[in-house]
């Protein structure tokens, strides 16, 4: 009778969340999440697994969903990019920790904080130009963000680690970036859709400066970059730790909120 009585109350507090969500549509600020594997989150990640621990600043609240890989919006918790980035383990992004320092500097008028994850580990800027899988995905995904109402605020890109690895990838980095920025624009019909890009930490290569050159020489329109460089690295001298990742977090919510959060 007891596991009854608790079944049935677990189903109507999913049930309630699920009507709260549904509820706030409309008023949903959102962003997309989109690079590769350090804004899919590799924090706290060790021999395949995710050890489970998450950060005061990356917790769970109600005012903060995920669009999930079925398309349905959902409380967002970490790790967020798990039924995204399928091919490897996921752990901790900065995806949580900018969520939640934007609620903390705007408070409850800021509204539901609707986030997108769309990065994949290990993959190229040419596997984002338009035409793409990637591209496609990211598009229909954005897309259905806003079906049932609410403004994508802006996109924060953490990508460029695998175009390290050959010269011509990293020297066409920039021109790479600057047409991915003005495609997703026009795609989603939003020529002025601010962008935050992440300044390279690490790379799989040998031309880490060479890409982190064509990043911070980027001179489009609302389009910010935060530098992720000095990041303390895990063992894999690749990927951020969790602490890294929580500060990336709240430097990309500062950038957000200091270039574009003005008119909120």
């Amino acid at each position: 009778m007891a596991m009854v009585l608790l079944a049935t109350l677990f189903s109507l507090l999913l049930a309630a969340t699920q009507f709260n969500v549904g509820a706030c549509a409309g008023s949903k600020n959102i962003f997309i999440l989109a690079g590769q594997s350090n804004m899919a989150g590799r924090g706290g990640v060790s021999g395949g697994k995710w050890h489970g621990n998450v950060p005061p600043e990356c917790q769970p609240r109600s005012s903060i969903v995920r669009l999930s890989a079925q398309l349905r919006w959902e409380q967002a918790h970490e790790p967020l990019h798990a039924d995204i980035d399928v091919g490897k383990t996921c752990g901790v992004g900065p995806g949580m920790a900018f969520a939640n320092e934007v609620l903390r500097a705007r408070g409850s008028r800021f509204g539901v904080l609707g986030l997108v994850p769309c990065a994949v580990g290990g993959t190229r800027i040419g596997e984002w130009a338009r035409g793409t899988r990637l591209y496609n995905e990211l598009v229909r995904r954005a897309t259905e963000s806003v079906r049932d109402g609410g403004v994508i605020r802006a996109v924060l890109w953490y990508q460029g680690e695998s175009d390290t690895v050959n010269r011509v990838d990293a020297e066409g980095y920039k021109g790479n970036f600057e047409r991915l920025v003005m495609d997703l624009r026009s795609d989603l019909k939003n020529p002025n859709l601010p962008f935050i890009q992440v300044a390279l930490a690490s790379g799989e290569g040998r031309f880490v400066d060479v890409v982190r050159k064509g990043q911070l020489d980027v001179k489009l329109g609302n389009v910010k970059c935060v530098d992720a460089k000095g990041l303390r690295l895990k063992e894999d001298d690749l990927h951020l730790t969790t602490i890294s990742e929580v500060h990336l977090g709240i430097k990309l919510a500062r950038s957000f909120l200091n270039s574009f959060g003005h008119h909120l």
